[in-house]
């Protein structure tokens, strides 16, 4: 596929789970899966599924002040039903539900007009369409996920001319959001239902080059992806590849009243410059109401994101990954020429802040949003194994909320020594 330069300078996206889930307020399609709720009772939430209040954007501008690059919609997931106007069945907000409306189109409107590149969703599977359970997966990776009637018909049952159906289907509708809406990115999902030979991956990858060169895709491409997709959790080394952690604010995509776990504004500020540290992206999720409203607990800390964003713009955007562990006792960027190192501290320093290992002289060290210029010396040091950086802490007036940046300006790019000392 093809990688774009915009994809890393991004640093932070916004995960939209919006659906008729968020009516009844239930996981998204795995309501029903997971026998949650009858699977009857999760298709009637297509009759209250209003969108009365979705304003994409609004939801431009909130992303926007959360300081991200790009934004991602669920245009369709594992439940079949799409967001927009498909011309492949029914199963559509536009033509089954009060909204009446193709909010696909408005949303990647409302995002580019906003500064923001609009990323889509979508599902391989689909949990709905008569066609889809007609094949078992030859060595499913999660067998107890595929041992379902919505996923694999019993043994001996399969249907082959039933799942070349589906795949026309599943074709066509990715057909049409590539030439209807050139999104910028597509984030595909479902993928561990089958292998990588019968979701014909090679030559739907084939089909979005040809239709829409510019658009990246996510790993769950199976094997044709751009960049790896990390869920709900911090790898402890980064991917080989370019990369993004998908974290949810609180513990559900969709939009769940009674889930009130949600992470502070600290813990994700910590979540994002240990991911931007580590030289990913952190694409966040949020769960908006059927009305198309984004709960202000979830908007709130968007908003506080944004504000330490801002205040540490030069430490984000255009930086790239910072110091491997055990250099310093936090996350750390770099500037892009490698001449100035940012050096995170979530906790304010009782007395120094430390880097080892720096072979370069150091030229100034600041407070990052401030200026405050602090004092620094180093100590010990021996041939090849340099001293120690002490830099003294910064003053109270000068910490910041959720986490301090330090700028550490060097004689030259970055030089580090990764060595075993004297034996």
């Amino acid at each position: 596929m093809t990688m774009q330069p915009w994809f890393t300078e991004a640093k932070l996206g916004v995960f939209v789970h919006y659906g008729i889930y968020a009516v009844e307020g239930v996981p998204e399609s795995w309501a029903f899966f997971d026998s949650v709720m009858p699977h009857d009772q999760y298709m009637r939430q297509l009759d209250g599924f209003t969108a009365s209040a979705f304003d994409a954007g609004a939801w431009a501008r909130l992303f926007a002040r959360a300081g991200a690059g790009y934004a991602v919609l669920t245009a369709r997931h594992h439940d079949g039903v799409a967001l927009w106007d498909t011309g492949f069945g029914d199963l559509s907000v536009v033509r089954r539900t009060p909204a009446g409306r193709d909010l696909v189109a408005e949303y990647v409107k409302a995002m580019r007009e906003g500064g923001l590149k609009a990323g889509l969703y979508y599902s391989h599977s689909d949990w709905n369409h008569p066609d889809y359970a007609t094949v078992r997966h030859p060595r499913p990776p999660h067998p107890e996920l595929v041992d379902s009637p919505y996923v694999s018909p019993a043994p001996g049952a399969e249907d082959p001319r039933a799942w070349n159906r589906y795949l026309d289907y599943r074709d066509g509708q990715v057909r049409e959001l590539l030439t209807r809406f050139r999104p910028d990115l597509l984030w595909f999902d479902g993928e561990w239902e089958r292998s990588a030979e019968q979701w014909r991956m090679s030559e739907l990858a084939r089909t979005i080059r040809d239709l829409s060169p510019d658009t990246m895709c996510n790993a769950r491409l199976l094997g044709h992806g751009d960049y790896a997709t990390p869920e709900q959790g911090l790898p402890m080394s980064a991917p080989a590849t370019a990369w993004e952690l998908c974290l949810t604010v609180n513990d559900s995509w969709g939009y769940r009243p009674q889930d009130g776990n949600h992470k502070t504004v600290g813990q994700l500020v910590r979540y994002f410059a240990e991911t931007i540290g580590m030289g990913g992206n952190l694409l966040l999720g949020v769960g908006p109401r059927a009305d198309g409203t984004i709960p202000a607990e979830q908007a709130r800390r968007l908003e506080g994101l944004g504000d330490w964003t801002r205040r540490h713009s030069a430490a984000v955007h255009g930086s790239v990954a910072g110091l491997p562990p055990g250099h310093h006792y936090g996350p750390s960027t770099l500037s892009p020429d490698h001449r100035t190192l940012y050096l995170v501290c979530f906790d304010p320093p009782s007395e120094t802040v430390s880097v080892r290992g720096l072979r370069n002289t150091v030229r100034r060290v600041s407070v990052l949003g401030t200026g405050t210029e602090l004092a620094h010396r180093v100590t010990g040091g021996l041939h090849d194994v340099p001293g120690v950086l002490w830099i003294d802490a910064p003053p109270q007036a000068d910490i910041a909320p959720h986490g301090t940046v330090l700028a550490v300006e060097l004689d030259g790019e970055l030089e580090l020594y990764t060595g075993r000392g004297r034996d």
